[in-house]
């Protein structure tokens, strides 16, 4: 029996031949863009996106959530609180939280390792939640709370996902909290106010504003703002995401009670 030439048995021999993949062509992002003075093409600008929420996803975590809004998927864990080991002693606990990307989240593919999207987006969660959680309870203490972003359009919508999955999955993990943190983003485009931009729009507009808050106490707790917002924009923007953070209150509270 004659042996094949150029045969390796060690190793998985791909095929002969191989063609390049075929991908669908789309239209260039300039003529996507929004021009001054056109209405909002997918919805009115004091509309959301359709929100989906499961917690208590995962098993292994204390608490977890998983929340989508159309092309912005988010899963969060937490775990703990857990005595922390080789410390000093602290009277108040420590809240830390750190964001990943999944390299196949945005159109162009991202490096495994953590650059500084990542920490920005973390920081704005974490300023976000830390007037919600009662860390005084738990001296010497840590929580660690994990974002997973799945899929991303754009950043605002990631800080805004995010910290309400993060809220959930501390509420889902039985940790003492003043409230419910929510986060709605909104895009000055022209003049008007869009609320929940997509990231197209976020490009578009003149600036981009994140405010979370605990709407049981109507408390806002951070304002995350980008680009050149004039200060009656800002108000209207604020305005506008706090009544709109009402209606997301309910729709986490009515998720928690249903996964009890």
């Amino acid at each position: 029996m004659a042996t094949q030439t150029g045969f390796d048995r060690r190793r998985i021999n791909g095929p002969e031949e191989s063609h390049p993949p075929t991908f669908q062509v789309e239209e260039d992002f300039e003529s996507r863009r929004w021009k001054l003075g056109e209405p909002r093409r997918t919805r009115k600008s004091a509309d959301i996106r359709p929100i989906f929420l499961q917690p208590g996803l995962i098993d292994q975590a204390n608490g977890s959530a998983y929340v989508e809004t159309e092309r912005t998927k988010i899963a969060c864990a937490v775990y703990g609180p857990r005595q922390s080991k080789n410390a000093a002693y602290n009277e108040k606990g420590k809240l830390n939280v750190e964001v990943k990307f999944t390299p196949f989240s945005c159109e162009r593919r991202r490096a495994p390792m953590r650059d500084a999207e990542d920490r920005s987006i973390a920081v704005a969660i974490h300023q976000a939640l830390v007037p919600s959680v009662r860390l005084e309870l738990l001296p010497k203490s840590t929580i660690d709370i994990f974002v997973t972003i799945i899929e991303a359009d754009g950043i605002e919508g990631c800080v805004a996902s995010g910290t309400v999955a993060a809220s959930t999955a501390l509420a889902d993990a039985g940790i003492e909290m003043l409230g419910l943190v929510i986060s709605c983003a909104a895009s000055v485009v022209g003049t008007e106010i869009w609320l929940d931009p997509t990231e197209e729009e976020s490009r578009s507009s003149q600036g981009t504003l994140v405010l979370s808050c605990m709407p049981a106490l109507e408390t806002v707790t951070s304002v995350w703002q980008s680009g050149q917002i004039k200060i009656e924009k800002v108000l209207e923007c604020m305005s506008a995401c706090q009544e709109r953070c009402i209606d997301v209150h309910s729709v986490v509270a009515q998720a928690l009670v249903e996964n009890l």
